[in-house]
């Protein structure tokens, strides 16, 4: 299974190995869900809060979300499809 950064950080699939964003990983690694939200980095702590399985991180990011893009998106609008993350078993990463 793969750690919360490279979960947060993978930007697509090679195979069986996540493709990791190895500079957007050193660079907000410490970041958390709500922080990652509030700088616009709405796809990554997208990601945090389905790794945390918390419904109320995956709330707080709709929350930020719909306030700065205008939107009213609900955790039963299917999420997962706008921000493109499915949690998937994986094993190996690569850092790119």
């Amino acid at each position: 299974m793969l750690s919360r950064e490279d979960f947060i950080f993978t930007i697509g699939y090679d195979g069986p190995a996540a493709v990791v964003d190895s500079q957007a990983k050193r660079r907000y690694r410490g970041l958390s869900t709500r922080e990652l939200a509030e700088k616009g980095l709405f796809r990554a702590a997208y990601s945090s809060a389905v790794y945390s399985k918390d419904p109320s991180e995956i709330d707080a990011v709709l929350e930020i979300y719909n306030k700065t893009a205008g939107t009213a998106f609900a955790a039963a609008s299917s999420p997962d499809r706008l921000f493109g993350v499915f949690p998937v078993e994986v094993k190996r990463f690569i850092l790119l």
